[in-house]
């Protein structure tokens, strides 16, 4: 079984994350994930990185790096309070994950 889409929401908020730290770019953020055990390829994380800038919660420029142009994203204002409301619902998720046996039942 792929459990890949499970986590796709969980990569969107982990480059928002970075990108509110600092400007992130694309093999940075490869090899950031891939410490974390998700394993993207570009054709995977520049199509996430796009949409994440199409729903205005990235923008991004393009920087000369010696012999290479980098695109660097960085978060917006959008983005920010984006991030911070789905702190806010991944904290309340987690703590029903793994608190099952302290957690109040709903009704």
């Amino acid at each position: 079984m792929d459990d890949r889409d499970l986590y796709a929401g969980l990569v969107r908020l982990h480059l928002l994350h970075h990108a509110a730290e600092a400007p992130i770019y694309g093999q940075s953020m490869i090899d950031e994930l891939a410490h974390h055990g998700y394993q993207l390829s570009p054709g995977t994380l520049y199509p996430i990185l796009h949409g994440l800038e199409k729903k205005g919660y990235l923008t991004s420029t393009q920087i000369q790096a010696g012999k290479m142009n980098r695109r660097f994203y960085r978060i917006t204002p959008l983005g920010r309070r984006a991030l911070t409301g789905a702190k806010r619902k991944v904290q309340e998720l987690f703590g029903e994950l793994f608190h099952e046996n302290t957690k109040a039942k709903h009704p």
